[in-house]
């Protein structure tokens, strides 16, 4: 009976002991548990947090980007309702003519809005000044812009797309602007000999000139028959530099007399020059020769001169003493102060 009861406490002991243990650890899980959530909901809200703000910077970014894009749509909008008008396009393309000449020829070797035609009331948009047979006479270059937006724009179009006859259809179009602004220009402008035989054409995008390079037929054609020689903004710059350089090498030959002439002058001039410093050498000589002579001669007489000076003293301080004062200086002494 008493082995049970120890048993029984024994049990009891251990039931008490293992529920202590539940209720901390039940307690230790729920404190870790509490921890945890705490944590969770922390970095749970910080994580939202910083992906709502990224997400808000990355909407405001798209939205200042959208606003910038309506701009810019607004802007070639704006864009291409200037280059649909024919005469703003052209104005275009004359500005551009214009920085050109001006960047490279100085203001009195081109002219704006020339006749370059006589009878004609169609003015040319530049024209280039080069010398004629007499210097009073002005042959003029005729140089006038043309830009054939529509077909060059049909040409891209066709070459997204990728359809051969397309194509082929869109540059036709595009030759034949071309040809008909240089049959334009040639019969406007082209008149010898009050204008250069020949006329430019200037095509304001390089992309527009190297498609017109492309057909090496139309290009000569345009030359030979109509007498227009085409050019981009890179290759009209590199002509006006060369005929730049033509002016300047004229302006040397014309001015050439008149170098001689002063060449001329100058060598006269060196000739009195020379002579004179030739007499200014001799008066120099002359007077160093004097001042030689007086150095040396003049010089010696003085010396002597003050010498006699000097024993005449003498000879009256002996005198006066009844001094002898040598048989040397006796005989330099004057005959009255001689004992």
């Amino acid at each position: 009976m008493q082995a049970r009861n120890s048993i029984l406490e024994i049990r009891q002991t251990i039931e008490n002991q293992l529920k202590a243990i539940r209720e901390d650890n039940t307690q230790q899980l729920n404190e870790m548990r509490k921890t945890v959530d705490e944590k969770l909901q922390d970095t749970l809200e910080k994580r939202l947090g910083e992906s709502f703000k990224q997400v808000s910077d990355r909407l405001e970014q798209v939205h200042k980007g959208l606003g910038e894009m309506q701009s810019l749509a607004i802007g070639v909008g704006d864009l291409k309702k200037v280059l649909s008008n024919v005469k703003t396009r052209g104005i275009l393309g004359e500005y551009q003519l214009g920085n050109i000449l001006e960047q490279i020829m100085s203001p009195d070797q081109y002219a704006i809005n020339v006749a370059t035609k006589q009878g004609s009331r169609e003015n040319v948009e530049f024209a280039i000044k080069l010398p004629g047979k007499s210097d009073e006479k002005t042959v003029w270059l005729p140089i006038d812009s043309k830009f054939p937006l529509e077909s060059y724009q049909s040409l891209l179009m066709a070459l997204e797309e990728g359809n051969t006859l397309t194509i082929d259809a869109a540059q036709k179009l595009l030759l034949k602007a071309i040809e008909s602004f240089a049959k334009d220009i040639s019969g406007k402008y082209i008149d010898p000999p009050h204008s250069t035989d020949f006329a430019i054409m200037f095509l304001p995008i390089e992309s527009l000139y190297a498609e017109v390079l492309r057909h090496p037929a139309l290009f000569e054609r345009l030359q030979r028959t109509y007498r227009i020689t085409v050019t981009g903004p890179t290759t009209l710059s590199a002509l006006l530099s060369s005929l730049n350089m033509g002016f300047r090498t004229l302006a040397v030959q014309k001015r050439s007399s008149e170098v001689w002439k002063v060449l001329a002058e100058v060598k006269t001039e060196f000739v009195k020059y020379s002579e004179q410093l030739a007499t200014v050498h001799k008066y120099i000589n002359s007077a160093s020769n004097s001042l030689e002579t007086l150095q040396t001669t003049r010089t010696k007489v003085m010396e002597r001169k003050l010498r006699s000076v000097e024993v005449l003293e003498l000879c009256k301080t002996a005198w006066k003493n009844d001094q002898g004062i040598g048989e040397n200086s006796v005989e330099n002494c004057p005959p009255r102060y001689v004992s």
